[in-house]
C-alpha cells in the first residue's frame, strides 16, 4: 500500500486549497481513511477522519474542510476553505487496514497573515 498527497501550498488567510491522496496497493482493505497534520513543534492530530459510515472532524476545522474521495480513481480529497494561519502544518493523508495505519509522506500548507 502506498499514499501520495497533493496540493499543498502556500496561501493567503482566508484562502483554500484542495489536498489530494492517491493511494495504490490493496485499497480494498482500508476501513477508514483520514487526514492528520502537524504543526512545528506539535504533535500530530486528527483533522478529519471517514469510516464506518460516518466522517468526523476537529473541532478546529469544522465547517471550513470537507473529506471526500473517488473510489473510481483511489483518491482521497481534503478540501479546505478559510484558511487561517494556525492552519500552517505538514499535512498527511492516513489509512487503516488490518490493523495497519499507513501513512503518506505529507505535503506542507503554509497560510500568510
Amino acid at each position: 500500500v502506498q499514499l501520495v498527497e497533493s496540493g499543498g501550498g502556500l496561501v493567503q488567510t482566508g484562502g483554500s486549497l484542495r489536498l489530494s491522496c492517491e493511494a495504490s496497493g490493496t485499497t480494498r482493505i482500508f476501513n477508514a481513511v483520514g487526514w492528520y497534520r502537524q504543526a512545528p513543534g506539535k504533535q500530530r492530530e486528527l483533522v478529519a477522519v471517514h469510516g464506518g459510515g460516518s466522517t468526523n472532524y476537529a473541532d478546529s476545522v469544522k465547517g471550513r474542510f470537507t473529506i471526500s474521495g473517488d473510489p473510481t480513481k483511489n483518491t482521497m480529497y481534503l478540501q479546505m476553505n478559510s484558511l487561517k494561519p494556525e492552519d500552517t502544518a505538514v499535512y498527511y493523508c492516513s489509512a487503516l487496514g488490518l490493523g495497519v495505519q499507513y501513512w503518506g509522506q505529507g505535503t506542507q500548507v503554509a497560510v500568510s497573515s
